[in-house]
């Protein structure tokens, strides 16, 4: 049913309206028992191959939301009987805000892609761990959770730490990671902070905290970064990653770059700003992961994102390096089956290969 809304309706109004009646749809259709337990039957049995385990954390599939679709912790366990291994949600500011003026989420369809400047819009951090908490004490199985935190447009710059720190206190301990988001395009100076110099003070603080207030569970930290970096700053956060001892690091955010796009530029300038992502992402996200785990080694998981659309594209990132890929755009472009199909996908592909486990493919191409 979504994919033929999807097809003769969503298409066809206002991307972010589409995007409010499809998750209202999923909601409906997933999320309700004894709802959620009939999609669950009808997605069918989870191939075994899929299972990892990265970070500690047990996943289902290696296959993620990435945040951005569920920004308030609406509707991550209908999302999940989607198919979804995991469901990144947020991101999430420490301070309720509305996010950029209307319209602000945009397709390009000849390039499968998508361009937001939504604006970290969320229901502030102390709304969404009601909502967090509340699932994880009600009903239904369990989710595996990751929350994705960023800066409050109203926060300057020497109250960013603070800003971030209270966002990880109050969502920590009901996440599975936590993910600190320093990549986004659509607000104003976060990305001056993937500055190593500013990054490192504020991930060990945001550390700090969560040890503080949740001493009796690790919670890992990542941080996600953008491939508009230079080479030689994404060597400086991979470096930093090493020395802090982050859980992770997660592979791109948006970009900012129009090169190489279908669309006529005529419709591109009448967008605007905002931040790309979909199929556009996929060489340079393949590119990034590349150059991290040549710096990281194997010592640091990565978490790839950024133009993933098939089992094959999924299998190509794990084998360069990704312990887990997340995706966004393709699902909305393909719809709520998707997930089980990309899946299925990858693990015929593990088999077709000898692959008994998922971890066995993991870097196996990667720089030596």
């Amino acid at each position: 049913m979504y994919d033929l809304l999807f097809r003769h309706v969503f298409s066809h109004v206002p991307a972010e309206l589409a995007h409010r009646a499809g998750f209202a749809l999923i909601r409906a259709a997933a999320g309700p028992v004894p709802f959620g337990r009939l999609w669950a039957a009808v997605r069918g049995h989870t191939d075994p191959v899929l299972r990892t385990q990265v970070m500690g954390i047990d996943f289902p599939t290696p296959l993620g939301l990435a945040a951005g679709f569920d920004k308030n912790a609406v509707g991550a366990r209908a999302l999940a009987r989607l198919g979804f291994g995991y469901v990144e949600i947020g991101t999430v500011t420490a301070r309720q805000q509305p996010g950029n003026p209307r319209p602000r989420l945009f397709r390009l369809p000849e390039d499968h892609a998508l361009i937001n400047r939504m604006g970290f819009n969320n229901d502030g951090a102390k709304a969404v761990a009601d909502r967090l908490r509340a699932l994880r004490d009600g009903p239904g199985e369990r989710v595996v959770l990751g929350v994705n935190i960023g800066k409050s447009k109203a926060a300057t710059p020497d109250e960013a730490v603070d800003d971030y720190v209270r966002s990880a206190t109050l969502l920590g301990r009901y996440a599975d990671y936590l993910v600190v988001n320093v990549s986004s395009p659509n607000t104003p100076g976060l990305r001056d902070l993937q500055q190593v110099s500013v990054l490192e003070p504020l991930l060990a603080a945001v550390r700090e905290a969560m040890v503080s207030t949740i001493p009796a569970r690790h919670v890992p930290l990542l941080v996600k970064i953008t491939n508009d970096l230079a080479s030689e700053d994404i060597d400086a956060v991979a470096d930093m990653a090493l020395r802090l001892g982050l859980d992770g690091v997660i592979a791109t955010n948006t970009t900012v770059s129009r090169s190489g796009l279908q669309t006529p530029q005529a419709v591109l300038d009448g967008i605007g700003a905002g931040g790309l992502s979909g199929r556009p992402l996929s060489a340079p996200g393949l590119a990034v992961i590349r150059r991290l785990r040549e710096r990281l080694g194997t010592e640091v998981p990565i978490i790839s994102v950024g133009g993933i659309e098939s089992g094959q594209d999924a299998y190509t990132r794990i084998r360069v390096g990704a312990s887990l890929v997340q995706a966004y755009t393709a699902f909305i472009y393909q719809g709520a089956r998707w997930p089980v199909t990309l899946c299925q996908e990858l693990a015929a592909l593990l088999r077709a290969d000898g692959f008994e486990r998922l971890s066995d493919a993991v870097g196996v191409d990667a720089p030596s």
